[in-house]
């Protein structure tokens, strides 16, 4: 069975509010984003900084509201104030691909919600075909 990576969740461009390098590791997030993006503690989150470009791995524990803060050596990868897009990933079959739709969250320079949504689903190859072909 051919199993595929999907975003699940995603926080888009919330700011860093801090960064501890002397934290044993981790990205901290305030809980009413954790809960409004579908995330768990501990899941395993990407991390796209959008002042950089950089791209990195972590995973998530529980902050104070408010707070986006990178810690341990994913501090290195920002600065406080640096936009950053936070995205979880799930394995699923093509099945539930295609039906799947991921939750995203966007959020104001504070980190307070200012919209919610469902991205749309997975288009299948053969529609996209389609659309390319009609085109030209």
């Amino acid at each position: 069975m051919v199993m595929l990576t999907m975003m699940q969740g995603k926080i888009h461009r919330a700011t860093v509010t801090g960064a501890d390098l002397s934290y044993e590791g981790s990205i901290s997030i305030d809980p009413t984003l954790i809960k409004a993006a579908g995330f768990l503690i501990n899941q395993q989150v990407d991390i796209y900084n959008c002042n950089n470009g950089a791209r990195f791995t972590t995973y998530i524990i529980e902050g104070a509201p408010g707070e986006i803060c990178l810690n341990g050596a994913a501090a290195r990868h920002v600065q406080r104030g640096d936009l950053v897009i936070i995205v979880t990933y799930a394995s699923m079959d093509l099945e539930a691909a295609k039906i799947h739709k991921p939750s995203v969250v966007f959020v104001d320079d504070k980190n307070s919600i200012v919209e919610m949504r469902d991205e749309k689903r997975a288009t299948s190859y053969n529609k996209c075909r389609q659309m390319l072909e009609s085109h030209g």
